[in-house]
């Protein structure tokens, strides 16, 4: 019978990889046995942070080992194709960080390379295993709001860490902002909106402070329209300060008021909380646990390696990852040209 421990390999460690390698440590059920890293800094970094880890700095050779049964892949967008791809063939199941890719093209890619190997691939968006976004979706499922109505997703933040060699400022590189984090909100609200349908348009705005990078835009919105008159709105801002995210979301018989804050995104330390509206009476919800990400990273990681072992469901699957990448393409578009984009 198998061990029933998942090795996986790591390739990227820079400020989120960091905390993939931390997670693997820290999931049952997984175990840490390379990491790959491009600068010398970053092997250094790794080396001294996980001693006794063997350190490498061509991803190629991590996919060669044959103790490695999974990779999780933690790098800039523009290499997520050829890394993925590279990594599926070699017979490695793959947790990749969201977004799939910056364009449909390379989604495509990466989805017939799963299709032709038959590994498993999941996509990067931890916010469903969250105590708090995830109970949300748990309580619409169970009626607490009766049918959902309306959904609004904000954040409000400050600006966007440049990334190693500043790729995230750049949109050869990053694509565009958001494909960065409103690509969880898009996730989320077609999640909580679920029972209604798949979306069928979206509509966007977006104001950049430099008017020669559009795509780079410190404000945005989107509305996106379900089947039957309900609807999301979508809203972030790198102008700010901090990082405070809320979701909330009506329906025939209740509301729901989730909240998020801390003084940086990968807080051990924020504050939250979730109330509920039966129509009379608010109640606080008991979330059974810290919600963030740097937590949600480890039962992402934990999900996957019962994905692997079990054949238990992912929580988030490659067509979900195409989708979200196919929505924040159309709102680029939409937030461009100033027209609404059908999704049928």
């Amino acid at each position: 019978m198998k061990d029933s421990t998942v090795r996986f390999g790591l390739i990227g460690f820079g400020a989120w990889g960091s905390h993939h390698a931390r997670a693997i440590t820290e999931a049952s059920g997984a175990e840490l046995a390379a990491i790959s890293a491009r600068s010398p800094e970053s092997q250094a970094a790794a080396r001294s942070a996980h001693p006794g880890v063997p350190v490498l700095a061509d991803f190629q050779e991590l996919l060669r080992r044959e103790d490695i049964e999974a990779v999780s892949i933690a790098v800039p967008t523009h290499l997520h194709r050829e890394i993925t791809v590279a990594a599926l063939q070699a017979g490695k199941a793959v947790l990749l960080e969201k977004p799939m890719a910056a364009t449909l093209d390379d989604c495509q890619s990466i989805l017939r390379a799963a299709e032709s190997t038959g590994r498993l691939l999941a996509l990067g968006f931890e916010l469903r295993l969250s105590n708090l976004w995830g109970r949300v979706q748990k309580m619409i499922a169970e009626g607490a709001i009766g049918e959902p109505h309306y959904c609004l997703i904000e954040l409000w933040r400050k600006p966007y860490r440049p990334g190693s060699g500043g790729w995230r400022y750049d949109l050869d590189r990053v694509g565009n902002w958001i494909l960065e984090e409103p690509i969880h909100f898009f996730d989320l609200a077609r999640w909580y909106l679920g029972g209604l349908g798949e979306p069928v348009a979206v509509t966007a705005r977006a104001k950049a402070r430099n008017p020669d990078q559009p795509g780079l835009a410190d404000n945005f919105s989107a509305l996106l329209d379900f089947p039957g008159g309900g609807y999301a709105v979508i809203s972030q801002t790198l102008a700010a300060f901090e990082h405070h995210q809320v979701a909330k979301v009506t329906g025939s018989s209740g509301s729901l008021w989730a909240s998020w804050s801390g003084a940086m995104d990968r807080t051990f330390t924020p504050t939250f909380s979730l109330k509920h509206h039966d129509g009379t009476t608010v109640r606080e919800i008991d979330c059974g646990g810290p919600a963030g990400e740097v937590f949600e990273l480890v039962r992402e990681i934990e999900c996957v390696a019962r994905a692997i072992r079990t054949g238990s469901p992912l929580h988030a699957t490659a067509h979900d990852g195409w989708w979200a990448v196919r929505m924040c393409l159309l709102a680029a578009e939409s937030a461009l040209h100033g027209e609404k984009k059908s999704l049928t």
